[in-house]
């Protein structure tokens, strides 16, 4: 199972004109390797592109994106992590969204496909990552 991060499925849907290609091409090798997934937050953060729940659904559906939930160890990794980053001096702020999709990815075992690279592998050194080139 690969989780896709909220950035990917952006560049998708908006047609991004730098990343919309790799995006495609990784979506649709992650979707012949396996089920290509997202979770409550990468859904909340798709949200305000769109007028209706509804269409969302469709949307995600028509793509073969799968919902899945978080479990609750990777909202404790989560919450830890975000807990040793502001330790350490980090001044993020505003939602967790991050930590949450990355703790998810490492708790569950999934590949997680992103254009973050930096932040998570800060984050989550052990992390299963599919980047792109020019990012790893």
């Amino acid at each position: 199972m690969t989780l896709i991060d909220t950035n990917v499925l952006l560049d998708v849907f908006t047609n991004d004109s730098q990343w919309v290609d790799w995006s495609v091409a990784e979506l649709d090798a992650a979707s012949i390797r396996g089920v290509i997934a997202i979770n409550d937050v990468i859904y909340a953060e798709l949200a305000p592109g769109y007028t209706r729940i509804e269409i969302l659904d469709a949307v995600l559906k028509e793509i073969g994106v799968s919902i899945v939930p978080i479990p609750r160890p990777a909202l404790f990794l989560a919450g830890k992590t975000f807990q040793r980053d502001r330790a350490a001096g980090g001044v993020r702020t505003g939602v967790l969204s991050d930590f949450f999709i990355g703790a998810h990815a490492v708790v569950a075992g999934m590949r997680l496909l992103t254009r973050d690279t930096r932040r998570y592998r800060t984050y989550f050194p052990d992390i299963d990552l599919i980047t792109s080139p020019a990012r790893a």
